[in-house]
């Protein structure tokens, strides 16, 4: 077989990502939002979450989005962090137009890009908290030595270093959540999104978990967007944005 045909067999390697014109690892824009929609088809027909959602969020934010339930607030931050697909419109995150990624690149994006925290900590009951942090970098194919060793780094940093050896069950709510703050960045994400991190937590402990949670912010230059209810921990972020009635709006601390 002559070279140039031994050539044409070659399997196609699937497209690099697009990356957003003039975007790169320092540029000030992280996350672009351009013309979002989402809709689903329901028995009565369709039904259009939101539509035309424009915005940027620039690097080193910590942003919040407030709303009512059923707003469409988790599917949003899902779409930010290539969990879900829109209807139409772009999201550009760390550089990346999600749309262009295929499901393998999806989940390699969402492994190293991406740290993600969630109302319920999801914490696998059969494993150490050691081996729960460490799953991400196991999954991306880091040796247990490294993945053990760096999930041990970040317990001590979120205060659970004695609790290593400890399971789900044996965590308090407080302590299983810091478990998976660790977890969400021991991959060294440029992009944290935050579910309503404190949506099961009493009072004190939620503010103890968004003090971590601001702290590790700062010190780790992350972009951060956090959906919740809690009122008082929004007015604590960067801006605010509104979604209601199928539009993303800014209000004033003052306002939520």
């Amino acid at each position: 077989m002559d070279t140039a045909a031994a050539t044409e067999l070659k399997p196609r390697q699937p497209p690099a990502p697009e990356l957003r014109p003039h975007a790169g690892a320092a540029h000030p824009i992280v996350i672009s939002v351009k013309n979002l929609r989402k809709e689903y088809t329901t028995g009565r027909g369709r039904l259009t979450l939101f539509d035309g959602l424009s915005f940027d969020i620039v690097l080193g934010e910590m942003l919040a989005i407030v709303g009512q339930s059923g707003a469409g607030k988790s599917t949003l931050l899902h779409m930010l962090g290539a969990l879900d697909t829109p209807s139409a419109g772009d999201v550009y995150c760390a550089s990346t137009q999600l749309r262009s990624l295929n499901a393998r690149q999806a989940a390699a994006f969402r492994n190293r890009e991406v740290g993600y925290v969630w109302q319920f900590h999801y914490l696998l009951p059969e494993f150490t908290a050691l081996e729960n942090v460490a799953m991400p970098l196991l999954a991306r194919g880091e040796s247990k030595v490294r993945a053990f060793k760096a999930a041990e780094q970040w317990l001590n940093e979120v205060e659970l270093g004695a609790r290593v050896t400890h399971r789900a069950g044996e965590l308090s709510g407080g302590e299983q959540q810091r478990v998976s703050i660790a977890r969400a960045l021991i991959g060294n994400p440029k992009v944290l999104l935050a579910d309503e991190p404190t949506g099961d937590l009493d009072s004190l402990t939620a503010e103890m978990v968004f003090n971590l949670i601001s702290r590790l912010h700062r010190e780790h230059h992350l972009t951060s967007v956090i959906v919740t209810h809690n009122q008082a921990l929004a007015r604590r972020c960067t801006r605010i944005l509104r979604l209601e009635k199928g539009c993303l709006n800014e209000v004033a601390p003052l306002a939520v």
